[in-house]
C-alpha cells in the first residue's frame, strides 16, 4: 500500500508531524481504494473492541471510573503550571534534569544535544507518541544518530519505510504476510525459512533487538503519566522492551507532554484502570515501569527529561477545546470509529489519527493548518461514548467547523463554498426566484438514470458526485403538484 497518504516528509519548522502535506479528503481517497488496507483495519478495529466490551463490563463502577478521570484531569489542567513546577522541583531534587521545549525544532535540538554529549552515535527507544509528534528520529539521523525503535510495531513500520497508522497500534494496516515479507527483506540475519505465524516473527524480532539492548548506551521513551508529587515518571506497555530500554542503558531521556502530569500517586489508581481496558482491553499492562531521578548503581545514571509544549499551552488557552489534552492516548475512539476503520490513519496527516487526532491536531497547529480534519468524522458520538475520560470529541469536533467557517467568512476572496451559498440565499428569498430555480432543475432530469440518481455532474458540482450520488429532478415540482391538486398557486 502507499505510504504517503498525506503524512509529511519534511516535518514543518516548529510542528513536526502534526499537518500532512494533502487534505483529509485527497488522501482518504487512495486508502479507500485499498481493499487489503481496509481489510487489515477492519480486522484488527473488531478484535480490539471485542476485547475491550469484554473487560470493562467486567466493573460495574466503570462509568463512575470515567467520570473521576474527566474530573482529575479538568482540575490538572486548571493548574498545570502549578503541577508542571512541582514536577520539575521533584525531578530535580532527585538527580534528574529537566529541559523546557517551546515546540518541536527545540526539542529535537535538545535531544540530540543531549546524545551527542554521550559521544554515542546511536540510541534504543520506547514507543513514544511524543516523539513521533516532533519528528525525533528524523532530527536525529539528520546529525548521524540511529534510533532504533523496539516497539514489536514501531519496529515493523521502521523497517517497512513506513508510517505508523495507529497510536496503540501503530502498524495496524500490516498483515501477517506483509510484516513476513518487511523482515526477510529488511532485517540482517533473518531466517530465510520464516513463516508468518505470529511466534515466530515474534521470536525473529525478540533476536534482532536483543543484540541493539545489550549494546546501547543511551535510551529515549515517552511517559504515559509524570506525577508531580514525587517526580516520578511512568511507562506503560506490552512487551518488556519498555523494561528493557528503560534500565539497561546508562542514559535514559524521556520527552513527555505537558498535559501528562498527574499530581499524586493516588491519581494513578483511576488511570490505571481506565487506560489498559482501553487501550488493549486488558485488566491491567503486562509492564508498568516508574523510575523516580537516578538510582546509584541501579539503572540509568543521567536522566534528562524533556517537556514539551508545541502548541499545548495554546490549547490550554481555550477553556472549551483545552479538553483535547485530557487525552491519555488509550486509542479507543480510533477502534469504533467508522470513518477511521475505512480510511486508516495515514489520510489524517498528523502522528495523531482519528477522532482525537480531528480535534487535537487542529488545536496544536491553529485550526487553519489542518482545516480538513474536523470535517473527518460522522459526528455519530461513538468516540465519545468510547472515550475512557468522556472527551466530548463530537462538540469539539462541531466547534473547530463553525471556527473554520468564521475564518473563511474573515478572508478578503470569498470561497466557492462561500458563493454558492450566498447564491442560494439570493434564490430562496424570493419565491418567484424560487419557483423559477425549480422549473430550471428539471432540466437535471437529462442526467439521471432509471434509478433516479445523477452520479456524474459538471465542474463545479463534480465535487459532489465525484464521492456521492445527487437524487434526480422530480418531474413535477411541489408547487405545481400543489396547484394541479388544490387548483391554486
Amino acid at each position: 500500500m502507499s505510504t504517503n497518504l498525506g503524512m509529511p516528509a519534511v516535518a514543518p519548522p516548529g510542528v513536526g508531524h502534526l499537518r500532512g502535506t494533502q487534505s483529509f479528503p485527497d488522501a482518504a481517497r487512495g486508502a479507500l481504494a485499498d481493499s487489503q488496507l481496509r481489510r487489515n483495519l477492519g480486522h484488527a478495529t473488531r478484535v480490539i473492541r471485542t476485547k475491550r466490551a469484554s473487560v470493562v463490563a467486567e466493573l460495574p463502577d466503570w462509568e463512575q471510573l470515567r467520570l473521576a478521570g474527566e474530573a482529575l484531569k479538568t482540575a490538572t489542567m486548571a493548574r498545570l503550571d502549578e503541577h508542571l513546577e512541582r514536577l520539575e522541583r521533584e525531578v530535580t531534587a532527585r538527580g534528574g534534569v529537566v529541559h523546557w521545549a517551546r515546540d518541536a525544532n527545540d526539542a529535537n535540538a535538545i535531544v540530540t544535544r543531549l546524545v551527542q554529549e554521550t559521544g554515542e552515535t546511536e540510541v534504543v527507544k520506547v514507543k513514544s507518541m511524543a516523539t513521533q509528534e516532533i519528528g525525533l528520529n528524523e532530527a536525529l539521523e539528520a546529525a548521524g544518530i540511529a534510533a532504533h525503535e523496539t516497539d514489536l510495531a514501531e519496529l515493523i513500520v521502521q523497517l517497512g519505510h513506513d508510517q505508523p497508522s495507529h497510536i496503540l497500534v501503530p502498524a495496524i494496516h500490516r498483515n501477517r504476510a506483509e510484516i513476513r515479507e518487511i523482515f526477510l527483506r529488511e532485517m540482517p540475519g533473518v531466517d530465510p525459512a520464516l513463516t508468518s505465524e505470529p511466534r515466530r516473527l515474534a521470536m525473529a524480532a525478540r533476536a534482532f533487538l536483543r543484540e541493539r539492548f545489550l549494546r546501547a548506551k543511551v535510551a529515549i521513551s515517552g511517559a504515559n503519566f509524570g506525577v508531580a508529587d514525587t517526580g516520578t515518571l511512568l511507562v506503560v506497555e506490552s512487551e518488556g522492551n519498555g523494561r528493557m530500554c528503560l534500565t539497561l542503558p546508562e542514559t535514559l531521556i524521556t520527552v513527555m507532554g505537558i498535559e501528562k502530569v498527574v499530581p499524586t500517586w493516588q491519581d494513578l489508581e483511576v488511570f490505571l484502570q481506565l487506560l489498559p481496558r482501553s487501550s488493549t482491553g486488558e485488566r491491567m499492562n503486562p509492564y508498568t515501569s516508574a523510575w523516580t531521578g537516578v538510582t546509584p548503581g541501579d539503572g540509568p545514571q543521567t536522566f534528562h527529561l524533556v517537556l514539551l509544549d508545541n502548541g499545548r499551552t495554546a490549547t490550554l488557552a481555550d477553556e472549551v477545546g483545552r479538553a483535547a489534552l485530557h487525552c491519555i492516548r488509550c486509542s479507543a475512539c480510533l477502534n469504533v470509529c467508522p470513518v477511521y476503520e475505512r480510511t486508516g490513519g495515514h489520510a489524517y496527516g498528523s502522528v495523531y489519527p482519528g477522532p482525537i487526532g480531528a480535534v487535537l491536531s487542529p488545536q496544536l497547529t491553529g485550526v487553519e493548518d489542518n482545516a480538513s480534519l474536523p470535517y473527518a468524522s460522522s459526528l455519530c458520538g461513538a468516540c465519545f461514548d468510547a472515550c475512557p475520560v468522556r472527551i466530548d470529541i463530537p462538540s469539539l469536533l462541531v466547534r473547530l467547523r463553525a471556527q473554520h467557517v468564521d475564518a473563511q467568512r474573515a478572508r478578503s476572496v470569498p470561497s466557492a463554498e462561500a458563493l454558492s451559498m450566498a447564491a442560494a440565499s439570493w434564490l430562496m428569498s424570493s419565491p418567484g426566484r424560487f419557483a423559477a430555480a425549480e422549473k430550471a432543475s428539471r432540466l437535471g432530469r437529462l442526467l439521471g438514470r432509471s434509478a433516479g440518481r445523477i452520479s456524474t455532474l459538471p465542474p463545479p458540482l463534480s465535487a459532489w458526485t465525484g464521492s456521492r450520488d445527487a437524487p434526480r429532478p422530480p418531474a413535477e415540482t411541489f408547487r405545481e403538484w400543489w396547484a394541479r391538486e388544490r387548483g391554486t398557486s
